[in-house]
């Protein structure tokens, strides 16, 4: 396997773990260490992706960056059901 591959497999690992934080996060808003190892694992990404960039170009997959707070917000929207408006006859 190449450099750039190994580099771009790892990126994906992060993105994989990224995912699965944000879904733990889904279940447990308060959880400190959580967001704790969030922020960590995003920051090592991004990390990554600027090696990526400086050796091979853009990077073009980019995951959504949620603003660096101290409870994880996103479950405070309304959920999808809760937005149905019933049809009208």
């Amino acid at each position: 396997m190449s450099e750039k591959q190994l580099l771009t497999e790892k990126i994906h690992q992060y993105d994989f773990s990224i995912i699965e934080a944000e879904l733990f996060l889904d279940t447990h808003p308060n959880c400190k260490r959580a967001l704790t190892v969030l922020h960590e694992m995003r920051n090592e990404r991004a990390a990554l992706i600027k090696i990526y960039e400086a050796k091979y170009g853009e990077y073009i997959v980019r995951s959504s960056d949620v603003n660096n707070q101290n409870r994880w917000v996103w479950v405070d929207s309304p959920w999808p059901w809760e937005n149905h408006k019933e049809c009208e006859a």
